[in-house]
């Protein structure tokens, strides 16, 4: 059994990690997800309604991918992989709080971010632009992340949520659409930092 450290010569690819993972590797999959988690953790939070959630989901789907690399196909690259899984457990979790609602007890999670005008104007626009993509409902939500904010083709998309590229398409130009009247005050030119 080879045990893959991440020297910067012969690195071995995420098939490689994956494998040894499977094939009882202890630190394969970890070396694997300290690639891709800061990917995995910034798709979460954008699928997700709340930080909490987005946690939830990531560490679901995380546990999910562990147990479950053995099922990897090699018809795709691990990262996208990675990334549907963390997709699907986010919806999964949005679907099961639609079911049986629950409350935040966290302060963090107010309707409004106390004081908007102290932060810097890319906090503030983020921030704006997050709470916005999250009225969105899910599957626009997720058409609009994977096509305009982490620039993947209409066909990419389409491979990754498991849908025709029309119906990516469409979500899209519906989700950019409420977008568009959520964040209509920024067109004001007075209205921009």
């Amino acid at each position: 059994m080879r045990i893959f450290r991440g020297d910067s010569e012969g690195e071995p690819s995420d098939v490689d990690l994956l494998a040894a993972h499977v094939a009882g590797d202890r630190h394969a999959f970890e070396t694997l997800l300290g690639r891709h988690y800061d990917h995995l953790w910034h798709v979460a939070k954008r699928t997700s309604y709340t930080t909490e959630d987005a946690a939830d989901a990531l560490q679901e789907a995380l546990l999910s991918a562990h147990r479950n690399a053995g099922s990897f196909r090699r018809d795709a690259a691990v990262r996208s992989w990675l990334h549907t899984i963390v997709v699907n457990a986010c919806l999964d979790r949005i679907r099961r709080n639609k079911a049986r609602p629950a409350v935040s007890l966290s302060a963090d999670e107010d309707d409004e971010p106390r004081d908007a005008r102290d932060y810097v104007s890319e906090v503030e626009l983020s921030l704006v632009v997050e709470r916005a993509l999250a009225q969105l409902p899910p599957d626009q939500r997720t058409a609009i992340v994977a096509v305009d904010l982490e620039g993947r083709s209409t066909s990419e998309a389409a491979a990754l949520l498991g849908v025709p590229e029309g119906t990516v398409k469409s979500r899209c130009a519906r989700g950019r659409k409420k977008l568009a009247a959520s964040l209509e005050y920024f067109r004001v030119e007075g209205n921009r930092s």
